[in-house]
């Protein structure tokens, strides 16, 4: 038979090796994916969070830090007719808060209250509308976008809104 000029495939042998650094390297992606959100318990539930009686859930997500301390938390914006300001809202918050033995701790800026449940088991950061915002804007905290739209269109509406961030506490 004469040579037609092409080339016969050759069939690769997989080496034994192969299969092996596959295997590691999917453990590797479920031991960094276990580590970061939702690992164990590390998900807040809101079931533990006293809020005042005629606060209303605006909007709330589930969003995870995959940083060096990962962790997984509730974002929220709620709002509550009955108080004049968001001011007047974060204050009645607060001591609702201290009334069932959350513990003021500090925050991570000056427009933002913080506190830990009894035994540390959850952590609530929490600021009025406005306050939150000229944090985001100022770049020094970061919300997903849902939240600060949210957060500004309870400006606009001139209601008393809280951003509120639940996370699972220090121990």
């Amino acid at each position: 038979m004469p040579a037609t000029g092409l080339i016969k495939p050759t069939r690769r042998r997989l080496s034994s090796a192969r299969p092996l650094v596959c295997a590691a390297l999917v453990a590797a992606l479920v031991a960094a994916l276990l580590t970061g959100c939702g690992a164990g318990d590390r998900t807040p539930s809101l079931k533990g969070l006293p809020l005042l009686s005629g606060v209303h859930t605006i909007t709330s997500q589930h969003v995870c830090d995959q940083g060096t301390n990962a962790y997984c938390a509730i974002e929220m914006v709620v709002t509550d007719p009955a108080y004049p300001s968001s001011a007047d809202l974060q204050t009645a918050e607060q001591l609702l808060l201290k009334k069932h033995g959350w513990v003021k701790t500090n925050a991570p800026v000056g427009q933002e209250r913080t506190a830990d449940s009894p035994g540390d088991h959850l952590r609530v950061t929490y600021a009025a509308a406005n306050l939150e915002l000229e944090a985001i804007d100022l770049g020094w905290i970061t919300r997903s976008h849902q939240i600060t739209l949210s957060l500004s269109r309870q400006i606009f509406n001139h209601a008393s809104a809280l951003a509120v961030l639940l996370q699972v506490g220090t121990t």
